[in-house]
C-alpha cells in the first residue's frame, strides 16, 4: 500500500460512498471499505477488488480493532448524528483522522467539543468534506477575509436539478419537527421553520431572484468557527409551495415528526432509486451565494458556480482524504472546518467551481 491508501471509508455501501470509490477507482487509489451488512459490502468490494471489514458502529472493541491500522477513516455512514460519536471516540483511541460528509449541526459542534482531545491525540477531526460544508464554508472564508470586521453573515444555495438520495431524504426525515436554527450573538439559537425569508439572485447574469427559506444547515455551525463571524442564517432556494409547507410544518410538527409519518416516508424513500443517475448529476449544477456586512453598514457579496452537490461531494472527499495523508507539512491537528483545513481557496481547485 502506497501511503493515501491507507485510509478506510466506512459506510461503503451508500450512494455517495460510490461515488468516491468510482474516482478511487480511476485514480488507482485502493482504501479498504466496511460497513455493518455483508450482503451489501461484499459485492462492492468485489467489484472494485478491495479488502474490506464487517464491523457494527456499536461493536466498541471490534471498532478500535477496525480503526488501529488506519491513519484516517472517511466515514460515510449517515445519518451521520448516529454514527460520529462512537467513532470519533475510537478515532481518539487509535490515533485516526476523522473526516465525514455530514451536513449536521449536531455533529459539527460535537466535533468541535472533542477539539482539545483530538489536539492531544495527535488527530484531526474534519466533518463536512463534501457539498456539505466545503463550497459554502470556502465562500463564508473569502467573504471574511474581504470583508475581515463583518458582524452579519448570510449564506444560500440552490441545486438545479438532480435530486436526493436515500441517505440525504433519511436525514431530512428523521429531523422534521425539530425546526430551524441560527446563530445570533456567537450562540446558536432555535428558531421555526422558513424563520426569514428573502428573494435571492444567485445568478447575476438573469434578473430572477429566487424564493428561500432558512434551514438549519452545518453552516451555521462551521460558518462561526471559520470566521468567528457571530450571526449567521443559512438559505435554501426553493418555491413558493415549498416553503409553504415549511411553515405548515410549524404548527403540526407534532404531526409530521411523529414515528408514524416517518416510518411511512421512510418507506417510500427507500422504495424508490438510491439517488439521482449519472446524467441527471452531469445536467445539474448548485449555486451559492453569500453576503457579508459590519457595523458602519459595508457590505461584501460574492458567488459560487458549482458541480451537482453529489458529484462535487465525491470530489471533494476523496482530494481532503489526499491532502490530509499525502501532504507532509499537514502538521494541524484537533478540529478544523474545510477552510480551515484547506484555505478560502480550496474550492476554486475543482473543475466546474466559479467564484464570483
Amino acid at each position: 500500500m502506497t501511503k493515501v491508501n491507507n485510509f478506510l471509508i466506512y459506510g461503503a455501501n451508500g450512494y455517495t460512498a460510490k461515488l468516491i470509490l468510482e474516482l478511487c477507482e480511476k485514480e488507482g487509489i485502493k482504501p479498504t471499505i466496511a460497513g455493518r451488512t455483508r450482503d451489501k459490502i461484499l459485492p462492492i468490494a468485489e467489484k472494485y477488488d478491495l479488502p474490506y471489514e464487517i464491523v457494527s458502529i456499536d461493536e466498541e472493541q471490534k471498532l478500535l480493532d477496525l480503526l488501529t491500522p488506519f491513519d484516517l477513516v472517511l466515514n460515510c455512514a449517515g445519518p451521520f448524528t448516529r454514527t460520529f460519536k462512537a467513532m470519533t471516540k475510537a478515532c481518539l483511541q487509535t490515533k485516526t483522522h476523522y473526516l465525514d460528509i455530514t451536513g449536521e449541526i449536531e455533529v459539527f459542534e460535537g466535533c468541535a467539543y472533542l477539539g482539545k482531545k483530538a489536539e492531544a491525540a495527535g488527530i484531526i477531526l474534519l466533518p463536512g468534506v463534501g457539498f456539505d460544508v466545503v463550497p459554502s464554508d470556502c465562500l463564508a472564508k473569502y467573504i471574511h477575509e474581504n470583508l475581515p470586521q463583518a458582524t452579519h453573515l448570510e449564506l444560500a444555495f440552490v441545486g438545479l436539478g438532480g435530486g436526493v438520495s436515500r441517505g440525504t431524504a433519511t436525514t431530512a426525515i428523521e429531523n422534521l419537527g425539530r425546526g430551524g436554527a441560527i446563530r445570533e450573538n456567537g450562540k446558536i439559537k432555535l428558531v421555526k421553520n422558513a424563520h426569514a425569508i428573502r428573494q435571492i439572485q444567485f445568478d447575476p447574469s438573469k434578473d430572477r431572484k429566487t424564493p428561500s427559506a432558512t434551514i438549519p444547515w452545518g453552516d451555521v455551525s462551521t460558518a462561526f468557527h471559520s470566521t468567528g463571524i457571530p450571526n449567521i442564517m443559512v438559505y435554501l432556494g426553493l418555491n413558493d409551495k415549498s416553503i409553504r409547507m415549511m411553515k405548515f410544518g410549524n404548527y403540526f410538527g407534532w404531526l409530521v415528526g411523529s414515528d408514524f409519518m416517518k416510518k411511512r416516508m421512510l418507506k417510500k424513500v427507500w422504495s424508490g432509486k438510491p439517488g439521482p443517475t449519472a446524467e441527471e448529476r452531469e445536467q445539474s449544477k448548485s449555486l451559492l451565494w453569500g453576503i457579508a456586512k459590519d457595523a458602519d453598514g459595508n457590505e461584501f457579496e460574492a458567488r459560487l458556480e458549482c458541480p451537482e452537490g453529489y458529484t462535487l461531494t465525491a470530489m471533494t472527499a476523496l482530494e481532503s482524504v489526499k491532502r490530509v495523508l499525502a501532504d507532509k507539512s499537514f502538521k494541524s491537528s484537533g478540529f478544523l472546518t474545510p477552510s480551515l483545513a484547506f484555505g478560502s481557496d480550496y474550492i476554486t481547485n475543482f473543475a466546474g467551481v466559479k467564484r464570483t
